[in-house]
């Protein structure tokens, strides 16, 4: 059984220039990278986490027609300001992963983005399992982006995972992923991931 990694990050927000404007002045160095979801009606930007991960601000596109479909990450129903909603693993085999995943992760769908095409289960409602707060799931076909982003020096040192039914989430996350970095507790829905960066060790919410 091949075990996922962790991939990326995922900051909703209302608009794509709040989103980049919040993370560029939280963490102190610029989102380089990103583009349009056509199929998703998204756009996106990315911030190198390291050599095989990344941060990416996503938001629904003004300029895409509507996709006619739930977009990810319950993007069609956010509100509020830019914040940490989601994670991501990428995994060998997506059939395999789903296979061992809980229910409501969805189907998989095909994706491309300039260079880069993937695999991605996606619920049909557009709303991942457990609030949220289960991962969305990835097989790359090919290329990545976290090889190819500048990296500034950032790195995830800890995702913090709450949640009502946080042994339940426990169990469903252990078959697809093992990280020392990724941590669940009971509370109410949320993530807050802890990175390393060139001003010190900065709090994501």
């Amino acid at each position: 059984m091949a075990l996922g990694e962790f991939d990326h990050l995922v900051v909703s927000s209302a608009t794509l220039s709040e989103g980049v404007a919040f993370i560029e002045d939280l963490l102190g160095v610029p989102m380089t990278g990103g583009g349009d979801h056509p199929l998703m009606g998204t756009h996106n930007a990315l911030l190198s986490l390291g050599p095989s991960a990344y941060l990416e601000v996503i938001a629904i596109n003004p300029d895409a027609p509507d996709p006619g479909r739930a977009r990810w990450f319950d993007l069609d129903y956010f509100t509020g300001p830019a914040r940490l909603t989601n994670w991501v693993l990428r995994v060998p085999d997506l059939v395999d992963a789903l296979h061992r995943a809980p229910d409501g992760m969805g189907m998989s769908v095909e994706l491309k983005r300039g260079a880069y095409a993937w695999d991605m289960a996606i619920p049909k409602d557009g709303r991942l399992p457990f609030s949220g707060c289960a991962p969305g799931i990835l097989c790359w076909k090919g290329a990545q982006p976290a090889p190819n982003l500048p990296d500034q020096g950032l790195r995830l040192t800890a995702l913090d995972i709450t949640h009502p039914e946080a042994e339940a989430l426990s169990v469903a996350l252990a078959p697809l992923v093992a990280d020392d970095r990724i941590s669940v507790h009971a509370g109410a829905p949320g993530l807050s991931a802890w990175l390393d960066t060139p001003k010190g060790l900065v709090e994501l919410p």
